[in-house]
């Protein structure tokens, strides 16, 4: 974490309030170099110093994160399954990726939508991303808004609780599970290379068989 963004982070929350709280939550969403990790326990922190109220912050919070998401459900809205099931036809060939495989993908999370978005809400790393497919998906709004606002509350809720009780020591929060979401998105990036390659090893037996 760069010394400006928390300094940024601090200096926002301390002049705007529940307001700093809110809209910081809000951008976490957008630009992922801006942690919820440091945002809501440094609120936890500030409500140990009785200059905040828990509950007024842990709901700022949630409001901006939830708020936040509507950028990337959109957007996976606009892109859509068919445009997305296009794009993988004419261009995924080198990832052995196909329309097919998007709409087994788009079949999967229908399935399992509400958990997907409710669980994903409490992983670092995934938390912001999972909008994306939700919109792809057209999951409906309201189940949504739903899901995503419990999954957020509870995370946030959990970040604030751990900068109470820390203190002046709530920066730890983001030094413990910072490099969580590193490790989720280098998985998830193994996984998917794995993945990939084991099509085409799939796809290359198919090919001596049929010769």
């Amino acid at each position: 974490m760069s010394e400006w963004i928390s300094q940024w982070v601090i200096n926002t929350m301390s002049s705007m309030g529940y307001l700093g709280i809110g809209l910081l939550m809000f951008l976490e969403n957008l630009f992922p170099p801006i942690p919820s990790e440091l945002i809501m326990p440094f609120a936890g922190f500030t409500v140990s110093q009785g200059k905040m109220e828990f509950i007024p912050a842990v709901a700022a919070g949630v409001v901006g994160t939830v708020l936040g998401a509507f950028p990337w459900y959109y957007a996976g809205k606009f892109i859509g399954e068919p445009r997305l099931r296009d794009l993988a036809d004419r261009y995924g060939r080198w990832l052995t990726i196909s329309g097919k495989d998007i709409d087994k993908a788009n079949s999967w999370f229908t399935r399992h939508e509400g958990k997907a978005v409710f669980v994903c809400r409490l992983v670092p790393g995934v938390r912001t991303l999972i909008s994306l497919p939700a919109g792809i998906a057209a999951m409906p709004l309201i189940p949504f808004i739903l899901y995503s606002t419990a999954g957020t509350t509870l995370w946030v809720t959990f970040l604030t609780f751990l900068g109470y009780k820390l203190g002046e020591h709530y920066d730890k929060v983001d030094e413990w599970l910072g490099p969580l979401s590193k490790y989720v998105i280098i998985g998830l990036a193994i996984a998917f290379g794995l993945w990939v390659w084991k099509r085409k090893q799939s796809r290359s037996r198919k090919r001596r068989n049929l010769h």
